[in-house]
């Protein structure tokens, strides 16, 4: 298959393009802004609709207003710029209004630097807004991972009628490298996904239909709405992503996402042409997150975990330890604030486990 040359944050614009994503409202900020930049080029040659909005919480509520159409809609931003969505994202998840957004991370705490990191690990997967609502959340480590993710979610979001979360970082989001883009779905296929949400959705119904009506938790009997929100999160286990490397006979399991995940592969073939037993466990979904994955280890040969984030404090743990419950050491090799984690410090922490 051809492949073509593309920087993440282009790619994953055009991946969106390509899974029928019709409309896109944003707002500039660093390390995203070729999301926004791609897409005011491109959405106008297939007939969608580009707005940038005069902030975050304005661009957000215009892809609120589109995606109640049945329109494939997103939106992006980095970090403090998610912050800002996060209302608007609670209320879509609320009427479940299908969207997809992505995070591009960058540094904290708070608006912290334009450099990549992973410290919204917890907002992403534990509190993205109010309501204690849950979504999908992919984690890409390559740009082919963040081009097959995003095209994938907007079918997740469809069939849930929920947001989808793609939480990468800044080196993912300005990296270039080769990727074979999906296919580009065709105008037809696109109007009928869209004529899939004709039930529920604000398109003009006829006097002897039933109309639309979409309410923030449906404000009649929220509680049952609860439980059926509940029902869809349980059905998710089935969909979880994860890379397990050479963990069957390792003694120290590496564990990771995105470009921690990525350099921490790295670290592990080069310790196994030292004669180091090590393996990788990266979650390609951090929601719902691969607990099997930590549960399924030989806990009489596997001696210590290592956790490796761009996070100071480490906030990926916290679920490493849910899946370890305490059958092995947990230690852990960190950067923040815009440092980048480096092949050569994981190799240390890890041999210190040895």
């Amino acid at each position: 298959m051809k492949r073509v040359f593309m920087k993440g944050c282009e790619a994953i614009a055009e991946a969106a393009i390509r899974s029928g994503c019709r409309f896109f409202a944003g707002y500039p900020i660093t390390p995203q802004n070729e999301i926004p930049e791609y897409l005011a080029r491109r959405m106008p040659e297939v007939g969608g609709n580009f707005v940038q909005g005069e902030s975050e919480v304005a661009s957000v509520n215009m892809v609120y207003g589109a995606a109640q159409t049945g329109t494939r809609a997103m939106t992006s931003s980095s970090s403090c710029g998610i912050s800002l969505k996060s209302e608007g994202i609670s209320f879509m998840a609320s009427a479940r209004i299908p969207m997809v957004y992505v995070n591009v991370s960058r540094g904290g705490p708070g608006i912290g630097s334009i450099q990549p990191s992973q410290q919204d690990y917890f907002q992403a997967t534990k509190a993205s807004g109010n309501g204690g609502f849950r979504m999908m959340v992919f984690a890409p480590a390559t740009v082919q991972e963040a081009v097959d993710m995003t095209y994938a979610a907007f079918d997740y979001a469809q069939r849930d009628r929920n947001p989808v979360l793609i939480l990468t970082d800044g080196v993912v989001g300005t990296m270039m490298e080769p990727v074979v883009l999906p296919p580009m779905r065709s105008e037809e296929e696109v109007r009928k996904l869209k004529e899939a949400h004709h039930k529920w959705a604000f398109v003009g119904h006829r006097e002897d239909e039933e109309r639309a009506l979409i309410l923030p938790g449906g404000w009649s009997g929220q509680e049952e709405r609860c439980i059926r929100n509940a029902e869809l999160y349980e059905s998710w286990e089935k969909d979880i992503q994860v890379e397990e490397y050479l963990i069957e006979d390792a003694q120290v399991v590496i564990t990771a996402f995105g470009i921690s995940g990525r350099v921490s592969k790295s670290a592990v073939n080069l310790m196994r042409k030292e004669g180091y037993k090590v393996g990788l466990i990266r979650p390609k979904t951090v929601s719902p997150f691969p607990y099997d994955s930590f549960e399924r280890l030989d806990y009489s040969r596997v001696k210590a975990i290592l956790d490796v984030e761009m996070s100071i404090p480490a906030q990926l743990v916290y679920d490493v330890k849910l899946g370890v419950k305490d059958r092995a050491l947990i230690a852990t090799c960190l950067r923040s604030g815009g440092e980048l984690i480096t092949r050569e410090a994981v190799i240390q922490a890890a041999k210190a486990l040895f």
